[in-house]
């Protein structure tokens, strides 16, 4: 009988066969990642928006908005923008506000100039950090969403708790006239 062409003639498999190459290519293939990229002698002003990852190692003036992406300014990237993103990694200068769903990753060479609002935060040894840091609770941020939504299905019963009593217009009339 004769055997499949991928067995040498002594009998030991062969490394170069289609398919160890296909199973071996398979292994190796990622997805790629959709990246724009704004070079070194780049210089935006204005409003930016995506809707795919963004790495800068230029100059942005302006705002940056990629609410369900990444954004991540480069050694040589200098950002004087508020910054709306998933995740922001700063290895350059930012001057501005950063409000992260996620994560915000200082590095080592990064410096932040202004207040960060973020889930989850990141500074390394030698970052330079000059602003208010918040960071929310993935539960939290569920809670306000749902609360919000519940707040618009029931805005009959929410007035009706936030009606004064009988008796604060009275109290509300004493300090007018007492004053």
């Amino acid at each position: 009988m004769l055997q499949p062409s991928d067995y040498t003639f002594s009998g030991k498999s062969n490394p170069a066969t289609p398919n160890s190459n296909l199973n071996n290519q398979n292994k190796n293939i990622s997805a790629p990642v959709e990246q724009a990229t704004i070079g070194r002698t780049l210089v935006i002003k204005g409003e930016l928006t995506a809707a795919e990852a963004l790495y800068i190692d230029g100059r942005i003036e302006g705002k940056i908005s990629l609410p369900d992406h990444r954004v991540t300014i480069g050694r040589n990237g200098s950002v004087q923008a508020n910054i709306n993103a998933r995740e922001v990694v700063v290895m350059g200068k930012v001057n501005g506000n950063i409000e992260c769903t996620d994560r915000v990753d200082i590095r080592s060479e990064g410096s932040v100039t202004g207040d960060v609002s973020t889930i989850r935060i990141s500074v390394e040894d030698g970052a330079v950090l000059k602003g208010g840091v918040e960071v929310r609770s993935a539960e939290h941020k569920q809670q306000n969403k749902a609360q919000n939504q519940s707040k618009s299905i029931d805005t009959p019963k929410a007035v009706e708790t936030a009606k004064p009593s009988a008796s604060e217009p009275t109290k509300a009339m004493t300090a007018v006239a007492g004053a």
